[in-house]
């Protein structure tokens, strides 16, 4: 397949990496150090005791290379608008845009205008080209053009329409993950995956970035475990008066359907290692969508409430966060 990935950092990196490898002709758009490092070397992921190099047609604008079969977008959600601007040079008449991100997507919810406050996705992409996409995959940026995978043998990438409809081209997204080593099940709907992994990230990307700790530590501290604990549920009751039965969710090879492998919980989460490098942090649309949904749907939150304005105030104390 002509596939691109748009915004090829760590989860972008693994995952054309891994679809260059399998045969599938891959293209990447990418910016500064990152992106020269895979125009002169390709790209290279360090897959446990496997080095899997990309070889990856690496471009700064879309402009560089044409229309695909589907586009992987894989920028965090602040960070779309770049897509939205440069993306048409990329679409065909029938090309698929996996938009792959956590949290809350900026196509879940009309009543959410703070995604797109401007409009810009909406105008940009034809609904029927929309496909949704969760990553369950811990990957970091060891060095440009190199990203480390945290656990190998344990990464899926879930995809599907929002009118749960499995078109062929959808069907061969997922044959093309699969055989490029990324589990990628069908499923009945993809809402109950994107609240799968967000009723873990409430707590990670809560409690990690306030404290500092990784996953694993946070889990096993006597006093942060039953707040990771109910922030969980109450993210799941909020998902229940959505109609979305998060149990149903796909389960990730080894680890359960939303649960790090070992050598993953001693990863730091994504929103963390962003407060720590001091790159802008995606709390729209991890924090403060799903607790404004729980307000549109009169869902108690309390640990969320206390939670989520502390990280948000944290976070825009250094700069990396305005409302």
């Amino acid at each position: 397949m002509k596939l691109c990935v748009f915004g090829a950092g760590a989860v972008g990196g693994h995952i054309a990496a891994k679809l260059a490898a399998a045969g599938n002709e891959t293209s990447v758009v990418a910016r500064g150090a990152h992106l020269a490092a895979m125009q002169t070397r390709g790209l290279k992921l360090l897959h446990g005791e496997q080095t899997i190099i990309g070889r990856v047609r690496a471009a700064a604008s879309a402009r560089e290379l044409g229309a695909q079969d589907a586009v992987f977008v894989t920028l965090k959600a602040n960070l779309l608008g770049a897509f939205a601007a440069e993306c048409a040079p990329l679409l065909g008449r029938d090309t698929a845009v996996v938009f792959v991100q956590n949290g809350i997507p900026w196509w879940y919810d009309a009543r959410l205008k703070r995604l797109d406050p401007d409009g810009l996705l909406a105008k940009a992409i034809a609904p029927e080209r929309i496909v949704g996409g969760v990553a369950y995959s811990a990957n970091e940026i060891l060095e440009p053009g190199v990203i480390e995978n945290h656990v190998p043998g344990s990464n899926m990438i879930v995809i599907g329409r929002p009118d749960a409809k499995d078109t062929p081209l959808v069907v061969d997204l997922r044959r093309a993950l699969e055989a490029a080593d990324l589990a990628s099940p069908a499923l009945a709907d993809i809402r109950q995956s994107i609240w799968s992994k967000l009723a873990q990230n409430l707590w990670t990307s809560t409690l990690c970035t306030l404290t500092h700790l990784p996953v694993r530590q946070v889990q096993e501290h006597p006093d942060l475990k039953p707040l990771a604990e109910r922030a969980t549920q109450e993210g799941c009751a909020i998902a229940r008066a959505l109609g979305v039965a998060v149990d149903q969710a796909p389960h990730r090879p080894k680890g359960g359907p939303s649960g790090n492998s070992s050598s993953g919980a001693a990863h730091k989460p994504s929103m963390l290692q962003d407060y720590e490098r001091g790159r802008p942090m995606e709390l729209e649309a991890q924090l403060v969508a799903p607790l404004e949904l729980a307000r549109l749907e009169k869902i108690h939150t309390p640990t969320l409430d206390f939670l989520v304005p502390l990280v948000t105030a944290k976070a825009a104390a250094k700069g990396l966060y305005t409302h």
